[in-house]
């Protein structure tokens, strides 16, 4: 079985956390197998930060919560100026904290070195199966910020995982970005599916 995708979370008291999701980009294709495919079916997994050696390997800073995931798959979509580039994955090893992949085909470093920087995707049938309650971090990126006053906040610009709980970085219009911790009392409800979450301003959360 395949397993990869996003980094997951578990939300509490929570009714709708259970779609799959991914960092979506807006109006950009890729042709796989002979098929064209909408970029919001994609998982991003990882970020090709550099070569490795001589031959062709890349070294990718993973997006997931368990690097040792890309060693189950069996391809990746490479995110280049040209669109989506799928490429086979012939081997996988591990150095530190970052996955060095060797893709079939590409024997030299002339060959891949031009995509530095490029993200890493999959699909979302290869994406590691969720449990009820979990979702996928990336499903929260860009979601509408509102209070239960019904009062719009921001969107999620980016999740911290501090270990004790997640903190969504609320971007705000004409004012300075908002954490808001992830707990039943602060997150009230995560609508992945209309990438929507529901939160409690605390008194002083404001001001952090």
């Amino acid at each position: 079985m395949l397993r990869a995708g996003c980094a997951l979370a578990r939300c509490e008291n929570v009714a709708d956390a259970t779609a799959l999701g991914a960092r979506m980009c807006q109006g950009t294709f890729f042709l796989r197998k002979g098929k064209l495919m909408n970029k919001d079916n994609c998982l991003r997994v990882g970020t090709y930060v550099n070569t490795h050696g001589i031959k062709g390997e890349i070294k990718v800073y993973p997006h997931t919560d368990d690097v040792t995931r890309f060693s189950d798959l069996e391809s990746i979509l490479l995110d280049t100026r040209d669109g989506l580039i799928s490429y086979d994955i012939e081997s996988v090893k591990y150095f530190k904290n970052m996955a060095i992949i060797k893709l079939a085909g590409i024997d030299n470093i002339n060959d891949i070195e031009k995509y530095k920087g490029s993200d890493i995707y999959i699909t979302r049938a290869q994406a590691v199966p969720l449990e009820e309650g979990e979702y996928f971090l990336c499903d929260i990126i860009d979601a509408e910020v509102i209070s239960d006053d019904a009062e719009k906040i921001g969107t999620v610009k980016e999740v911290l995982q501090t270990g004790a709980n997640d903190v969504y970085v609320v971007g705000r219009e004409g004012a300075k970005d908002l954490l808001i911790p992830v707990i039943p009392s602060c997150v009230l409800d995560i609508n992945t599916d209309e990438k929507r979450v529901i939160v409690h301003l605390i008194p002083g959360l404001s001001d952090i």
